[in-house]
């Protein structure tokens, strides 16, 4: 069973107030529950810190969580809320929806809990978009997958901000969508930041660090997050015209 948890606070350090944004008369959280709902997969939740986002959440269909605002990272408060939901373990699938990224195609996180459940020997499963743009193979802000591809998907060998890997080809931008199984999840919260974690500031490098196997698969369709105010006003634009 796949419970599907989006993480949403308000103090992003670079957009504040981001959950509540409002995007073609909705709240970002609200794109985001109705993503989570449209890949029915499984429950939704938002785990969340505020009162007024939950209250969002909610209105949107999804349950909401408070969870601990000191928490260190997305992937801690999806753990925290699925032990406030979940103490029994019945779901043994747990996504982490980032709540920032309004043009996800529910047919890819879908398609992402599908990867995992077809590949036993994976921990964790995600999605990579091909691109030959230059500018996404020099711009540290799109963080490169390096994969052992085997046709539409393959092992993660490693994240990067870097441009890799070199050579002629297409580099593999990595959509922020992680499917965990509970068990590693559990696993992934209880070990500190790696050194390499650290250095490059991708939390996706503790489970390759901890032995873990990302299994990434292929998608053309690339949801831009909104990280700040140029790329909300994108958002608005590409929803508003829907």
């Amino acid at each position: 069973m796949t419970l599907v948890v989006i993480p949403a606070r308000m103090a992003s350090t670079r957009l504040p107030g981001k959950p509540l944004a409002d995007i073609a008369g909705r709240p970002m959280i609200a794109w985001m529950a109705e993503i989570a709902a449209k890949a029915g997969v499984g429950p939704v939740v938002a785990a969340v810190c505020e009162p007024e986002v939950a209250a969002a959440a909610e209105a949107a269909g999804a349950r909401a969580v408070m969870t601990d605002p000191a928490l260190p990272s997305g992937t801690d408060r999806i753990h925290a809320a699925a032990a406030l939901v979940d103490p029994e373990g019945r779901h043994d699938v747990v996504v982490n929806l980032q709540g920032d990224m309004p043009t996800f195609d529910p047919g890819a996180l879908a398609g992402a809990v599908a990867l995992l459940a077809a590949t036993p020997a994976a921990d964790i499963a995600t999605l990579a978009a091909p691109s030959a743009a230059p500018e996404d193979k020099t711009n540290p802000n799109v963080v490169k997958a390096v994969i052992a591809l085997a046709g539409p998907s393959g092992r993660a060998l490693y994240f990067t901000r870097a441009a890799a890997p070199h050579g002629d080809g297409p580099v593999y931008r990595h959509v922020g969508l992680y499917v965990f199984r509970r068990a590693a999840l559990v696993r992934f919260v209880a070990a500190p930041p790696s050194p390499l974690e650290r250095r490059e500031s991708l939390e996706q490098l503790r489970a390759l660090e901890l032995g873990m196997r990302i299994e990434v698969g292929l998608t053309d369709a690339f949801p831009k997050g909104v990280d700040s105010p140029a790329d909300l006003e994108a958002a608005r634009a590409a929803l508003g015209a829907r």
